[in-house]
């Protein structure tokens, strides 16, 4: 145990024994050398909040907000505070704060349903009084465990939901906490296998079955998971949490119209003047949106998410949505309004972010550059405090995949997996033009575009096995002793897996852009894949993603530092493709792209062993969905306004330029 440990350790059994000063006085001690240690801060305002010092426990709360903006328990403990001042408003935009980031604080839950009577919210009441009932019916042990998911220790969750398994078997809830957990670890495989049984052993559990849906749906099992989703809405038909699942599961599969009637449905019922008004329609307006964009009816998309705003003031996805189409321009109104909110107290962290990002592109059109870096820089913060992204992992895992596969594990491998030529990678970094070419190729008459296919990164976590941090994994040393049968039997099943994404076209795409970390993988199991390296000029690059929020993964985007180092390892890698296995990856530079076309495009053709085809020239005209943040401007014929952009802020870009080697 550290001192660090053994300090906290000491201070919270003061606390228990009623002990106060000397608690204070241990927990001062550790914050000297650590002063934003989240426990230190947290424990320190219990002790002067129990002290009566109600101000300086707010202080010592702020303090902790700003620096852990997620933790739960720091909301629900300003809660305790406000409350003993008598400041009632305070108290309840606190506790109301804590439930958002952390469910499963029943005190919290407790209090709200206390004020919502009081104040005649029945609603709000209710809802309040479901949290309770479930969280008290809940054992000890995994409403610790809920807990402790929200604050992100899931290695003790884990281990406690585990153990309370081995006791009670088959247990359903603690069956679906598992399988969160996995999910959270990215373990999708083990999570998949835990809901499918407990919807077996509990068929009537319609919540693991909604998180059966999702784990699906990230999968990219879109067939199961519609079929998860239909059964759920055949089981409660007007419950909106369900009839949205029916629909995100109809839009994955392609099923636009069918998706767009679920959401108007739900908007049409939800609107009536029968009913009261619902809290959710500001998400199903941006549902809405992000399938009509993704079918390129964009003024339609655009009054979708202004619906949501109007019906959820600060609701930043919707600002930020707007803003990723690349094309619109915002009103004074609407600048005005994401000003206001991005600043309130009682703006979610998660909107915040949204709305800091929506206000950097707002501000880079207007050409107000040194404000706009201003709140990109704030969104990548934000982001980065709460991810566990560390560039060292990363750089020890390239550099352990250019010691394991050699020239001679490649001419090894020339005969093994499945010999396939369907699949084309398209690989590279997040804003790099892997739409563009895409969009290219899927022009073609023999070429189905898909999507960002999560096969390979899926197959080498299970290959991996489970892990720490500390230990590593197995993957990628385990590809150099796989058998030929195991690798063709991969082969064969990234085939049949990704049929369902496909349209009839001799070859398809697979653009997942961190394939370039699997190409021994790739090449072990498909050896006659086709593989482009989109490549951009790395100002650009890097400074197109630092100012790109994304649904999710890509973490090393939300720092110039970061994004610079992972440019670098990346671009060490594909030389070292390159060295070991020549010729095999195609490189596209996106600005020659842009700058000679019909030249790029006939060479990408003649890679891809295809013959020239003129529609492939005239991209934009090719009505496909497109579900990436570039979906507006591959509707657009080529222009080159955007090369040089990131030079409107280069007085602000020197960590990116001191981490680009």
């Amino acid at each position: 145990m550290s001192d660090q440990h053994k300090i906290l350790h000491q201070a919270k059994l003061q606390l228990q024994q009623g002990q106060l000063d000397e608690a204070v006085n241990s927990l001062k001690t550790l914050l000297e050398v650590t002063p934003a240690h989240r426990d230190a801060l947290y424990y320190l305002a219990v002790c002067q909040r129990r002290q009566n010092d109600n101000q300086d426990s707010l202080d010592s709360l702020t303090t902790l907000i700003n620096a852990n903006p997620e933790y739960g328990r720091s909301y629900q403990e300003r809660g305790y505070n406000y409350e003993a001042l008598g400041q009632a408003q305070e108290s309840i935009a606190s506790f109301q704060s804590a439930v958002e980031k952390n469910p499963a604080l029943l005190a919290s839950w407790k209090k709200l349903e206390h004020y919502y009577r009081e104040a005649q919210l029945d609603d709000k009441a209710h809802e309040a009084s479901q949290h309770v009932q479930w969280l008290t019916n809940l054992s000890p042990q995994l409403r610790t465990v809920c807990s402790l998911i929200h604050e992100e220790k899931l290695f003790i969750a884990e281990q406690i939901c585990r153990q309370y398994l081995k006791e009670n078997p088959h247990h359903a809830e603690a069956m679906r906490l598992l399988a969160e957990i996995g999910g959270k670890l990215q373990i999708l495989d083990d999570a998949e296998f835990l809901l499918e049984s407990c919807v077996e052993f509990y068929p009537d559990y319609q919540r693991a079955r909604l998180d059966y849906v999702q784990v699906l749906h990230r999968r990219q099992k879109f067939g199961q998971a519609l079929r998860q989703a239909q059964i759920l809405n055949t089981a409660s038909p007007e419950n909106t949490h369900f009839e949205i699942a029916l629909a995100s599961e109809n839009q994955a599969l392609g099923n636009f119209e069918e998706a767009l009637a679920i959401y108007q449905r739900v908007i049409d019922r939800n609107n009536s003047a029968k009913l009261p008004k619902r809290g959710d329609n500001h998400a199903v307006y941006a549902a809405q949106g992000h399938a009509l964009k993704t079918i390129g009816k964009t003024d339609q998309a655009i009054d979708s998410y202004r619906s949501a705003y109007q019906h959820k003031a600060d609701f930043g996805d919707a600002y930020w949505s707007l803003a990723n189409l690349k094309t619109y321009q915002f009103t004074e109104a609407e600048l005005s309004n994401m000003r206001s909110h991005v600043d309130k107290p009682k703006t979610s962290n998660h909107d915040k972010v949204h709305l800091c990002f929506a206000l950097g592109k707002a501000l880079e059109d207007r050409q107000e550059f040194t404000e706009s870096f201003e709140f990109y820089q704030r969104g990548n913060n934000l982001k980065r405090q709460q991810s566990q992204y560390r560039p060292e992992r990363i750089e020890a895992e390239f550099d352990l995949q250019k010691q394991v596969f050699s020239q001679e594990f490649f001419a090894n491998h020339q005969s093994s997996g499945f010999d396939s030529r369907a699949p084309i990678f398209i690989v590279g970094l997040p804003r790099a033009g892997s739409t563009l070419l895409e969009q290219i190729l899927a022009s073609h008459s023999q070429v189905d575009g898909t999507m960002e296919l999560a096969n390979i990164i899926g197959l080498a976590h299970r290959l991996g096995g489970r892990r720490t941090a500390k230990q590593g994994g197995r993957y990628p040393s385990i590809l150099t002793e796989m058998s030929d049968q195991n690798l063709r039997k991969f082969g064969e099943d990234f085939i049949k897996d990704t049929q369902i994404h496909r349209q009839g076209g001799v070859f398809f795409i697979d653009k997942m852009p961190n394939n370039f970390r699997h190409i021994p993988l790739i090449k072990s199991i498909l050896p006659n894949a086709k593989i482009i390296d989109a490549r951009r000029e790395p100002m650009a690059c890097c400074f197109s993603g630092f100012k790109q929020l994304f649904a999710e993964g890509q973490e090393f985007t939300y720092g110039l530092d970061l994004i610079g180092r992972y440019y670098s390892a990346y671009v060490d890698l594909m030389a070292h493709w390159d060295h070991v296995q020549p010729g095999a990856i195609l490189r596209v530079q996106h600005e020659d792209v842009l700058l000679d076309l019909e030249s790029q495009v006939r060479r990408i053709l003649d890679y891809c062993e295809l013959p020239f085809e003129q529609q492939c020239l005239e991209f934009h005209k090719t009505e496909r969905a497109v579900r990436t943040p570039s979906s507006e401007q591959v509707r657009q014929p080529i222009y080159t306004t955007a090369m040089q952009q990131w030079e409107n802020y280069d007085e602000f870009l020197q960590p990116l330029k001191d981490n680009l080697s």
